[in-house]
């Protein structure tokens, strides 16, 4: 499925790592998921993409819920703000080279952004765990992307 989802116009305050506290916070949050797949309240991963214009691998944490058949559904929130975080970019231009971790586990996933009928089943049952992310839509005119990570064989 193709990564196709425009930006808005108006929407939240983009959170950002900028910063030697952002960057600091950011570590805690992957240190934990690492180990315990937790964070801010429920479950998470941590996201490894590569930089569709660098190359250079990056890493984001991130709030999973359970998809089918062992996938898992991650949402390009960005809490609400009018662009797309930057690694729905990355997802895009190298779909087939991102990894997971979580609870000590590293995962080599495929991405594919949902849309239609399969979409808005996945987007009833995230919100139904996490309203907060129902909060992040109504903030913008932009569609929340949802995107279904896919372990991948070998």
């Amino acid at each position: 499925m193709s990564f196709d989802t425009r930006s808005g116009t108006r929407g939240g305050w983009q959170p950002g790592t900028g910063g030697a506290l952002g960057q600091w916070l950011t570590k805690r949050a992957v240190n934990r998921i690492r180990r315990s797949g937790k964070a801010v309240g429920f479950d998470a991963l941590v996201l490894t993409t590569i930089g569709r214009k660098t190359g250079v691998e990056r890493t984001t944490p991130v709030g999973r819920f359970p998809g089918k058949d062992g996938s898992w559904l991650i949402v390009a929130s960005a809490a609400g703000a009018p662009r797309h975080p930057a690694w729905y970019y990355n997802l895009a231009a190298h779909p087939d080279k991102v990894q997971i971790e979580m609870a000590g586990r590293k995962i080599a996933v495929t991405a594919e952004q949902l849309h239609g009928v399969e979409r808005e089943k996945a987007w009833q049952q995230i919100i139904a765990a996490v309203p907060r992310f129902a909060k992040y839509q109504q903030k913008t005119d932009r569609e929340l992307p949802v995107i279904r990570l896919v372990p991948r064989s070998g």
